[in-house]
């Protein structure tokens, strides 16, 4: 930092950096050029990041505090380049993830965006929106409902690369018989989800 920079930090309040950056993004939104929102929000299962665009949320992702940047450039990659930081446009998903691990909420209304999926993996993810608040399904079961019920393995995967985890609940999906099986998130995150949901003793 040189003598300039440093007198300009003097001058300015603590909390102007992050005054700065809401007009900025609100200015951005306004003028058409904010395409993916994103923030930051900690939660029980750790810190998540929150991306939504015009058409909804776009991705929920695990390990923020360590998979930021990844996160971020595949967004700018496969959505697009216009991602800035804007907590305010993920108000309304910040308020029904907290009402939801607080059992408030059983269905999340936010409208979804599915722009980082396609073809069966969209078909099998659309499948498990549908399970319900405290029931499961099977792997198969969500593969016959995408239209190929043999493929299993392809349906495991598909939710292995959800991109909206808990608002789309890859959790409420077990292997046939009953036990877990994975999950993006790593099983101590899918067990603690059933057990919220009271799917889990």
């Amino acid at each position: 930092m040189n003598d300039i920079e440093r007198a300009l930090a003097l001058q300015l309040p603590p909390d102007a950096s992050s005054e700065a950056a809401g007009r900025l993004a609100a200015r951005a939104y306004e003028e058409g050029l904010l395409d993916v929102a994103y923030t930051v929000e900690d939660s029980p299962l750790g810190p998540l990041l929150l991306a939504s665009t015009g058409r909804g949320l776009v991705e929920l992702g695990y390990e923020a505090d360590k998979e930021l940047d990844f996160m971020l450039e595949r967004l700018a990659t496969k959505v697009s380049p216009r991602v800035l930081e804007a907590p305010a446009r993920l108000d309304p998903v910040r308020r029904e993830l907290e009402e939801y691990f607080e059992g408030k909420r059983l269905d999340f209304d936010i409208p979804l965006d599915w722009s980082l999926t396609k073809g069966f993996t969209r078909r099998v993810l659309r499948a498990t929106a549908k399970v319900p608040y405290g029931e499961v399904s099977t792997y198969r079961q969500v593969a016959t409902k995408a239209g190929n019920e043999r493929a299993v393995r392809a349906a495991g995967n598909a939710l292995g690369a959800n991109p909206i985890p808990i608002v789309v609940p890859c959790h409420r999906i077990l292997r046939t018989g009953g036990s877990l099986g994975g999950y993006g998130g790593g099983v101590p995150r899918k067990e603690f989800l059933l057990r919220l949901e009271g799917a889990l003793e």
